[in-house]
């Protein structure tokens, strides 16, 4: 499997299709001296996720936060052992916050695991809002379209605008919580942020800020 890798500054990629478990998202790491993670994988990888930290020379005892992009299995499914072992706070949009407390309408019988419900315990409301930590403060953007409740994540760090997009790509299946009118203004949202770099949920990292561009570009053009 791939190693875990440096994307820019203090923030890497920890987890993927290729770092942790075929079925897990993209999962990001930020060290704002805590650690902080956008998303935790499809619940297979927990210790191989953990192991990855420590690659990185970081301790994992200090993760304090685990951002949920939205509520499907392979960005939910490790969120209580994260929980359970290191006290992560767990923070997702108040629109897709019952489906990860209560695992109803995730996608995981596509996956076919088993999913261990968790609390949410900070529930994000209404298009923006910030976050301040220890060294960085985290901009969270609502972006209905891929599920009610998804959000996306920038920051800026050393004149680079970082964006966790996560699935941009989709897929937009209604019975998974999509809509496609909602997801085409909610991807000219991030269009209109001008990131430099973008962190997909699936594919990887695009960069510089004309690839994210046309990278986000593609997929409206689909809906």
């Amino acid at each position: 499997m791939q190693q875990p890798f440096k994307v820019w500054g203090n923030i890497y990629t920890v987890g993927s299709a290729d770092t942790s478990h075929p079925y897990d998202c993209c999962i990001y790491l930020i060290d704002s001296a805590e650690i902080l993670l956008i998303d935790s994988g499809a619940g297979l990888s927990f210790e191989k996720v953990v192991s990855n930290i420590k690659l990185l020379g970081l301790n994992p005892v200090n993760i304090k936060t685990i951002i949920a992009t939205h509520a499907h299995i392979d960005h939910i499914g490790s969120l209580r052992h994260f929980q359970e072992k290191y006290h992560a706070q767990i923070i997702a949009h108040e629109l897709d916050a019952n489906a990860i407390e209560s695992g109803t309408g995730i996608a995981a019988e596509a996956y076919g695991v088993d999913y261990l419900p968790c609390t949410i315990d900070i529930r994000l409301s209404g298009d923006k809002q910030t976050l301040k930590f220890s060294k960085h403060q985290l901009n969270i953007v609502h972006i209905p379209g891929h599920t009610p409740g998804s959000v996306a994540v920038y920051i800026d760090i050393d004149g680079k605008r970082i964006l966790f997009g996560q699935d941009i790509h989709g897929p937009y299946i209604p019975e998974w919580g999509a809509d496609r009118k909602l997801a085409a203004s909610s991807l000219q949202k991030l269009i209109d942020l001008k990131a430099d770099i973008l962190c997909e949920g699936h594919f990887g990292i695009y960069q510089p800020a004309e690839e994210v561009r046309r990278y986000i570009e593609y997929y409206m053009d689909t809906l």
